[in-house]
């Protein structure tokens, strides 16, 4: 299980902004950039009213980011009097609220109610190399493949909207904004196993292996850091995809304009860089026609997991032990880029990574909700 405050696809909280200082992040960047392909696609068309009607005038941009600010409730519940609402949008909010009790921040796998963090990932392990369907460490029933195509039926009319999980159909709309920029991040859908000796391991076959977590529980140090000032620790390895690796999207953001004049430079920038992702096609990002849209999660994941395991190929893990983390073990330890042949570091290589994954999920959520509704 990821942790409370990781597994959102380029949860990139323009830090964008601090770049080259070091990090108060405020906006949650990679998946307004979906959301907003998806609304520039659809845009005057009769799926986008009713999007419009079904968010209560939200748009997928701003839908895109919900599923994780509602984490924010997880610490004090839902119905604490300090507690965020959405009171713009009462119903959304009553709906948002009847969707987090249902589903409870727990870190006990056996819970008959499954805690929302679960939907937004899977950890197929990327060694040995194989599919989602070959296997079944690292999967649930409640992960990313399951939660898509639950929430395409919801919409669909197929599951009814009074279903044990509280997904509504406007709850439904605003996770598939969500979970469909989540599953093309690579430490989204791709794991690596450990041995108790610190070797990588094979889960169906070692079942005392230790995942990373999605990285989530290794620190990540690459060839072109700047050395590190006292204080300032480490980013994470999953962390760096979320947020460094959409902030390098943005290289021309000068890291000594005042906040507000950097968030309106930033806005103007995503903007820019919606509108060019829109008018131009992806490569590769269409759904075979005989393929159901059931099936789209699956195969989705099937064809980010080779990069989630160069994600993982380009680095060396070090200090591989077993942690302690709360009721459960983990695998923690250090990852370390590797030289490369191509002369190409890793920050580059992710983020041409990240632009391509980026401009897929936009047409596909684009794709998928028109195929909905």
């Amino acid at each position: 299980m990821k942790s409370a405050t990781c597994r959102s696809w380029f949860l990139a909280i323009s830090a964008v902004i601090w770049f080259a200082i070091a990090a108060q992040a405020y906006g949650p960047l990679g998946h307004e950039i979906v959301g907003a392909i998806a609304d520039e696609r659809l845009a005057n068309t009769r799926t986008a009213a009713k999007v419009s009607a079904l968010l209560d005038g939200l748009t997928l941009e701003k839908a895109a980011v919900i599923p994780d600010e509602i984490k924010g409730w997880d610490k004090n519940g839902v119905d604490d009097p300090e507690s965020f609402h959405y009171s713009a949008h009462r119903n959304i909010d009553r709906q948002l609220r009847d969707f987090w009790r249902a589903n409870q921040p727990t870190h006990d796998l056996n819970s008959t109610a499954p805690s929302h963090h679960w939907f937004h990932y899977t950890d197929v392990p990327v060694v040995p190399s194989q599919r989602y369907r070959d296997g079944t460490a690292g999967r649930s029933r409640w992960d990313i493949v399951h939660m898509i195509p639950f929430c395409v039926q919801v919409l669909q009319g197929q599951v009814p909207e009074e279903n044990d999980r509280k997904i509504t159909k406007p709850v439904a709309l605003i996770l598939l904004a969500h979970y469909v920029a989540d599953i093309h991040q690579p430490l989204h859908v791709g794991a690596e196993y450990f041995d108790t000796q610190g070797r990588i391991a094979d889960p169906d076959k070692d079942k005392s292996a230790l995942g990373d977590q999605g990285g989530n529980t290794f620190t990540l140090e690459l060839s072109d850091e700047p050395p590190r000032r006292r204080g300032m620790h480490k980013k994470k390895f999953h962390g760096f995809w979320d947020y460094d690796a959409v902030n390098a999207l943005f290289p021309q953001v000068p890291g000594a304009l005042r906040k507000n004049e950097m968030q309106t430079l930033i806005e103007s920038l995503k903007k820019e860089m919606v509108h060019e992702m829109t008018t131009h096609e992806p490569r590769n990002w269409r759904m075979p026609p005989s393929i159901p849209v059931s099936s789209y999660a699956e195969m989705w994941v099937d064809e980010i997991l080779p990069i989630a395991r160069e994600a993982h190929e380009r680095v060396q893990f070090t200090n591989v032990h077993p942690q302690q983390e709360e009721d459960r073990v983990v695998a923690s330890g250090e990852a370390d880029e590797k030289p490369r042949p191509d002369k190409m570091n890793y920050r580059l290589w992710a983020t041409n990574t990240v632009r391509e994954e980026l401009h897929k999920a936009g047409w596909r959520l684009a794709d998928l909700i028109e195929k909905i509704l």
